[in-house]
């Protein structure tokens, strides 16, 4: 049985603490999300699933040499959406704003480079977000889905930095995931 993995950035105080408010606001609302804990909030970068030991020692050795070649990234929030849309959502989320597409480069540079460990890739082009709750079922009160994107469609903050990318280990336990770094890489300070 592997370990299972993923790479992300988590957030930086001046990001969680306003995306706290307004996870609070929408915990209230009587929709059929299940919440990500607001300390499991993070910005996967790429989640590689379940993989060996030896594969995490590899991953350990060749992350760091795409990293080395990053500057901290410029980032701020940008709205609140859902996937794949509001009629039918599947994932409420915050967006990202500031210096995506240097996110994105990063991403598709790591999955170059850990694409020799058979890891799966995401052909999709990277968004940035981060989740904040899954959808359990139909949502049968869309006038009030509609009400909280209207509402936070604008929401942003100050521009923040994120400056290490970690690996973490996931273990799934029955009252939701517990995250335990197991690496961290710094990116260049400008």
């Amino acid at each position: 049985m592997g370990i299972r993995s993923f790479l992300a950035f988590e957030l930086p105080p001046e990001i969680r603490g306003q995306i706290g408010t307004v996870y609070k606001e929408l915990q209230k609302k009587r929709m059929p999300v299940r919440w990500v804990k607001e300390e499991n909030i993070h910005l996967t970068m790429i989640f590689l699933g379940s993989v060996s030991e030896d594969a995490i020692d590899e991953i350990k050795e060749k992350v760091p040499l795409v990293v080395k070649r990053f500057s901290t990234i410029r980032t701020m929030l940008n709205g609140v959406g859902v996937f794949p849309h509001w009629r039918k959502p599947r994932v409420i989320w915050v967006g990202l704003d500031g210096e995506v597409e240097k996110l994105s480069n990063l991403r598709d540079e790591l999955q170059a480079e850990l694409r020799v460990l058979g890891l799966r890739e995401e052909k999709r082009p990277f968004r940035a977000h981060l989740t904040i709750g899954r959808f359990k079922g139909i949502v049968d009160r869309d006038e009030e889905l509609k009400w909280i994107l209207d509402r936070y469609h604008d929401i942003t903050s100050d521009l923040c930095y994120l400056n290490e990318l970690i690996l973490f280990k996931s273990d799934l336990k029955p009252d939701g995931p517990v995250y335990t770094r197991m690496a961290t890489w710094p990116l260049k300070i400008d």
